[in-house]
Order: C-alpha cells, then sequence, then structure tokens
C-alpha cells in the first residue's frame, strides 16, 4: 500500500521540477488513485493485483473520497477569496504610511513629534529667492515635509550660478530658476505643493502674495528687496527668517517686530554705499557658504513652525567659514525705526 502513496509523491515531485501546472499534476495523483479503486472493483480480493496494491474498496474509497473534499473545498475557498472585494483602507491620519516612513526621523524627535510634523505639513512658507541662499533652503524645507512652499525669483539658470546653487543643474541653464526648483523639490518629495512665481518681488504685489504665507524666508542678492520683503512682513505681522552672505561669511536672523524682536531695518537702518557691499559677482563667495547659511534658513523654519528650540528672535548668528568661528550677538529694536519703531512698546 506505501509504494502507491510513493508513486503520488514521486508524481507530483517530478512534476514540480519539471514545471507541471498543479492543476495537472492533481488530475495525475486522481488518475492513479481512481486505478487503484477501479483495480478493487474488477478483481477479488484474492486476486494478485488488489494484494499487491494493499488496503481495501472500502478504506481507498474513503481516502479518495477525503482528497476530492479537501481539495475542492480548497478551491472552493480560494475561488470565494478572489471574487470577494478588497478591503478599503481608511486613511484617515494626516500622514500616508509612506509619509509615515519618510519622516520617522522627525516623528521620534521629542521637540517634533507627530504633531510638529503635521504642522509642518500643514504649514505655508514663502521663500524669496531661488539662488544661492533659496537652494538649501528649498531643498530641506520640501524635504522635512512642509505643505505648501512658494518661491519667487525673476532670473534663470547661468552656467555661473551652478558652483553654489545646489537645486539647479547644468542641463537647467537657460532655465527660469523658480521651475528648476519646482522640478527639483517635486522630485524629491511628490506629497508637497510647489508654487513658482516667476517674477521680480514689487510693491504692488508684496501684500497680496505674502500674506498667503504663515512664514517668510528671504534670500534674495539685494537690499531694495531685503527692505521690500521686511516693510512687508513686518506690516503683515509675519515672522521673517533672513540670511545674507559674502566671500567667506555669513549671517542669519528671525525679524519678527510682531513678537517685540527687531525688524531688519532696526539693524541695517540704511543700504550700504555703493562699493562697501560687493556682490558675489564682484567680491566672490566660496560655494558651500551659501549650503551652510541656506540650509541653516530652513532649520530655523523647521523650529518656527513646529516650536522646538529656540529661535533667532534678537539674535544674529554669523559664521566665519575661514576661521571656522561662529559668534552670536544680541539685537535690539530702535524706537526710531521707521518700520517697526513704537508700535510694539
Amino acid at each position: 500500500m506505501i509504494w502507491i502513496f510513493v508513486l503520488a509523491a514521486g508524481f507530483w515531485g517530478l512534476g514540480q521540477v519539471m514545471g507541471v501546472p498543479q492543476s495537472r499534476r492533481w488530475v495525475l495523483i486522481g488518475i492513479l488513485f481512481s486505478a487503484v479503486v477501479l483495480a478493487h472493483l474488477i478483481f477479488p480480493a484474492e486476486h494478485a493485483l488488489p494484494r499487491a496494491i494493499g488496503g481495501s474498496l472500502s478504506g481507498w474509497l474513503t481516502f479518495v473520497i477525503v482528497l476530492l473534499v479537501t481539495t475542492g473545498y480548497g478551491r472552493v475557498v480560494g475561488a470565494l477569496k478572489a471574487r470577494a472585494p478588497k478591503p478599503v483602507v481608511d486613511q484617515d491620519g494626516p500622514f500616508t504610511d509612506t509619509e509615515l516612513d519618510r519622516y520617522a526621523r522627525h516623528i521620534v524627535l521629542r521637540e517634533i513629534g507627530g504633531p510638529g510634523q503635521r504642522a509642518l505639513k500643514d504649514a505655508k512658507v514663502l521663500v524669496v529667492g531661488a539662488g544661492g541662499l533659496g537652494s538649501p533652503a528649498l531643498l530641506y524645507l520640501a524635504a522635512a515635509g512642509v505643505g505648501t512652499i512658494g518661491v519667487i525669483d525673476d532670473d534663470v539658470v547661468d552656467n555661473s550660478n551652478l558652483q553654489r546653487q545646489v537645486i539647479h543643474n547644468d542641463a537647467d541653464i537657460g532655465l527660469a530658476k523658480v521651475f528648476s526648483a519646482e522640478v527639483t523639490m517635486r522630485a524629491q518629495n511628490p506629497a508637497i505643493t510647489v508654487r513658482p512665481y516667476n517674477r521680480r518681488l514689487t510693491e504692488d504685489i508684496a501684500e497680496d502674495l505674502m500674506g498667503d504665507y504663515d512664514l517668510i524666508l528671504e534670500g534674495s542678492d539685494n537690499f531694495a528687496t531685503r527692505y521690500l520683503v521686511n516693510r512687508v512682513a513686518a506690516r503683515l505681522g509675519k515672522p521673517l527668517i533672513g540670511a545674507a552672505l559674502s566671500q567667506w561669511e555669513g549671517q542669519i536672523s528671525t525679524f519678527d517686530p510682531a513678537s517685540g524682536a527687531p525688524c531688519y531695518q532696526c539693524i541695517f537702518p540704511e543700504a550700504p554705499a555703493p562699493g562697501l557691499a560687493p556682490s558675489c559677482s564682484e567680491a566672490g563667495v566660496v560655494g558651500p557658504i551659501p549650503g551652510v547659511m541656506g540650509s541653516m534658513m530652513a532649520v530655523e523654519a523647521v523650529k518656527e513652525i513646529t516650536g522646538a528650540g529656540e529661535g533667532l528672535r534678537g539674535r544674529m548668528l554669523i559664521y566665519d567659514a575661514q576661521y571656522g568661528d561662529v559668534r552670536v550677538m544680541k539685537t535690539k529694536r530702535r524706537e526710531d525705526c521707521p518700520v517697526c519703531g513704537g508700535a510694539h512698546a
């Protein structure tokens, strides 16, 4: 009797090796056991064939019936499972599984956690300038999961930008910087919303544009834009994170007179005379310095949005890369400041 089962196992294993489908292997096994039952039906029990096979007619019939029932039950269950509607995953939470995995290193930080990451997703941040400072700031804001990021700039990518403006690539030369930045940011994080504004920030649009955002990052390369952004941010009561750089140095602070901190014009009442503050193209700049300062802007933005740590209100951080020196100086509001003086005394 045992050799029948050995033969059946041999058929099954050989069929598996040869790549025969399971359904055909079951048919072959069925034929084998049907032949065994048929032999017991045709020949008397004393015949040599039934004796060689072993067992009895009732025993083999019982085995075949159990085998058929078990196999049929498995097929019916499989068919029902295939026809059953797929369960719908209830995505009531603020994050998809992909986002939870992506932001896990934020979420495990006690200072940020789930609520902080939710605040980042709900936040709207405007970055003025998609150049040296804006490039790393935009990249890290996108990576951090800031839900809506606006970027305004009227310039196009130039070959000379690529030494430091890391959001742009060689293939982007001639393309508007805001569109180049948008492509890179969306490629980095498809879950965010990017709003590119391919134009210069002017007085007539500044208030409407900046009023739609919670936080402003200013990384332009000219004093006229810096003073404009500062005036409008102070008027709207929006916190402003501003940075600037030259050669080997950079500086950064958070200007927020609505919270009692000085504004940009409190610290720099007037733009320097022509020639006293040469541009990067005139004075030069070491490539990674914008990366350092722009990343600091993104860090301060994350802190501002999540409430983590202590921001740079009333303080200015100055980084000297040539000598590896970092200084932090206190800043105060000026009562005679034409932008914020006396408004929050």
